[in-house]
């Protein structure tokens, strides 16, 4: 079933909110739809296997690892109605042109992202996807030090806050990170 208008959909919150479980719970509704599906991830993200998106919850999905978000258009089947982009903050500037056009071609697009790294900073495209999307869902994860709504993502360091002049990013999952509130992330500077 092809869509009628191409539209851009962005699920995003920090890490452990649920993010990647929702772009799994739209795609298999697109499924049952009999909408033809490709999903995309950045091809370094390994945690739970090179070809598939995975959930922290366990749950998966086909997709197809790209280095680059300008390898997306040539890897589009004829038929596709619905594209999916997981972890999209790690993407390069590009990422907008891209959506653009498959949303212009009649794609529904949903990307699913960090709107901020671990610093609480924007991260990466995310603020330009949000403020381009025609949905916006902003999730929140369970703080790990309260229990209240959590909208950071904290990284630690041998379970310490990790310096805000760390690298940007770092893979990996709850070993590295906690969902955090506003009042328990810390990021301290160095010295």
């Amino acid at each position: 079933m092809k869509h009628h208008r191409g539209r851009l959909e962005v699920i995003t919150g920090p890490m452990f909110c649920g993010k990647t479980d929702e772009l799994l719970r739209r795609l298999r509704r697109a499924s049952i739809a009999k909408q033809n599906i490709q999903v995309f991830k950045p091809g370094f993200d390994i945690r739970y296997g090179n070809e598939k998106v995975t959930s922290h919850a366990g749950n998966e999905y086909e997709a197809y690892p790209v280095e680059n978000i300008t390898e997306i258009p040539a890897l589009l089947q004829d038929d596709v109605t619905v594209v999916a982009i997981d972890e999209a903050q790690f993407f390069e500037d590009e990422i907008i042109p891209v959506v653009q056009d498959l949303v212009d071609r009649g794609i529904r697009v949903i990307v699913a992202g960090l709107d901020m790294d671990f610093r609480g900073v924007p991260f990466g495209q995310m603020p330009q996807l949000l403020a381009q999307a025609e949905i916006v869902d902003k999730l929140q994860a369970i703080c790990m030090v309260c229990g209240e709504e959590a909208t950071r993502t904290q990284r630690l360091v041998d379970g310490e806050p990790a310096y805000y002049d760390d690298p940007i990013i770092i893979v990996g999952a709850s070993e590295m990170y906690e969902a955090r509130c506003r009042i328990h992330h810390q990021v301290p500077k160095k010295d």
